[in-house]
C-alpha cells in the first residue's frame, strides 16, 4: 500500500464496534484496496451484471428482481 487514506462509510452498529479491533479494520481497509482498484474493472459491478444477465436468461423481469429485492429489504429491516 503506498499511502494510506481515511474514509468514512456507513455501517451498522455492530459493524462499526466489530472494526474497533484494529487487526480487523486493517483487514477490511485492504479487502476494500483489492475491490476496488482505480482504473480496473470493478468486480462487483462486474457481479451485479452476471448476477443480473443470469436472472434475465432465467427468464426473470426486471420488475421481479426489483420486487424479490424491495421483499428482501423490507425483511431486513423488520
Amino acid at each position: 500500500m503506498n499511502q494510506a487514506s481515511k474514509i468514512e462509510i456507513p455501517v451498522e452498529e455492530a459493524t462499526a464496534a466489530a472494526l474497533s479491533d484494529v487487526r480487523r479494520l486493517e483487514a477490511v481497509g485492504r479487502l476494500i484496496d483489492r475491490l476496488v482498484q482505480p482504473g480496473a474493472d470493478d468486480p462487483l459491478i462486474a457481479l451485479f451484471e452476471r448476477t443480473a444477465a443470469e436472472a434475465e436468461a432465467a427468464g426473470l423481469t426486471k420488475a421481479e428482481v426489483e420486487a424479490e429485492l424491495a421483499a428482501y429489504n423490507a425483511e431486513r429491516r423488520a
